[in-house]
Parts: C-alpha cells; sequence; structure tokens
C-alpha cells in the first residue's frame, strides 16, 4: 500500500508540475474554455466560476487527483480554491486536465464557498477533449468529439445550480472508478 502510494503522489506531482510551466495558467485555461463551444455560453450565464488549470490524476486501483485554482465572480478573482479526488476501483495510469465549475447564482456559490462542498460520485462532468470523449454518471450520458483542444466542441446544463468542464491535457488512464471531489475555498487576501 505504501508503494502505490508512493507511485500515486509522484504522478500527481509531475502532472501538477508539468502546469507550473505556463506563463498565467489561469488566463490560459480561461481561453481554452471560452472557446470551446457549449461552455462558453456559461461565462455569459453564470454568476462565478471556479478553475483549476491543472488537475493531475493518478491511479493504481486506489487513485486520487489534486488542483489549485482560483474564484471569480463576475470576472473579478474573488479567492483560491482546491479540489481533491479520491477514487476506488478498477484503475491504472495517470492524467491531467483541466476543469471548470460554473455557479448559476449567489446560493450555488455560497454552497461552495462553506468549505464543506463536495460532488458525490452522482455528479458528471462534460469532457471536452482533442479526440472522442464519454462520460457517464447516474444522472445522465454525454458524449462529444472534436478535432483540437482549440476547437473543442461541447454540451452542457446547468445540474443543481452548477455546470462542470473538462479538458483534457494529456496522459493514459483507464479507470472503472467511483470518485468524489471536495473542494475547499480561501476568500482573496485572508490569512
Amino acid at each position: 500500500m505504501k508503494r502505490i502510494t508512493q507511485i500515486i503522489g509522484l504522478t500527481l506531482a509531475l502532472f501538477v508540475g508539468a502546469g507550473a510551466a505556463y506563463a498565467d495558467k489561469y488566463s490560459d485555461a480561461d481561453m481554452l474554455f471560452r472557446k470551446a463551444g457549449e461552455s462558453a455560453k456559461f461565462f455569459r450565464e453564470s454568476y462565478a466560476y471556479a478553475i483549476f488549470p491543472t488537475v493531475g490524476e493518478g491511479a493504481f486501483t486506489v487513485g486520487g487527483a489534486y488542483g489549485r485554482g482560483r474564484v471569480y465572480v463576475h470576472g473579478r478573482y474573488v479567492g483560491d480554491t482546491t479540489m481533491a479526488q479520491l477514487t476506488l476501483g478498477f484503475q491504472a495510469g495517470g492524467k491531467a486536465y483541466s476543469e471548470i465549475v460554473f455557479f448559476k447564482d449567489k446560493r450555488a456559490l455560497d454552497r461552495f464557498e462553506s468549505g464543506t462542498f463536495e460532488f458525490s460520485a452522482g455528479a458528471s462532468a462534460v469532457a471536452i477533449t482533442a479526440g472522442a470523449s464519454a462520460s457517464v454518471a447516474t444522472n445522465g450520458v454525454t458524449s462529444g468529439a472534436s478535432g483540437t483542444e482549440e476547437h473543442a466542441r461541447t454540451e452542457g446544463t446547468w445540474n443543481d445550480g452548477m455546470a462542470v468542464f473538462t479538458i483534457a491535457k494529456g496522459g493514459l488512464m483507464y479507470a472503472a472508478a467511483i470518485a468524489g471531489q471536495k473542494f475547499s475555498f480561501k476568500e482573496r487576501g485572508s490569512g
């Protein structure tokens, strides 16, 4: 078990470290989602959003993911956030992706900022990739295809005041696993 933990930690460190090469990773990720078809309209319709430029994920039976992000209200940077995920099931490999969570109104953002917010295993994200993709959750199935990351297409809907999109950055991972994402929030300028 200790060896598995070390492998997962190393894989996550490699993927998260690779994201540090961007001059302004938040602006880069923001522009990708703004150009990615359907997710672009959510910038106009949402009250706020949390963006994670790089989330690293690694697994061998037990897996995990981690990413740091920022929260914006009406385009203004208001705080920092982290995402951690634990997965259990048949899985192996590592990957990196960008994630954005849109909040339709202040109520949805307040739930997120409470510091105890988490998505259950039934939550789904729309995958925006440079190849074919599919996402299955207890509340539905989504799929899509696109030519390149910059020309990605996606379809999404509000689910309990939130909409989640991801863009694959790289890696190879097979997973048939149950996962839950837990988020934390720290207001900008607070200790």
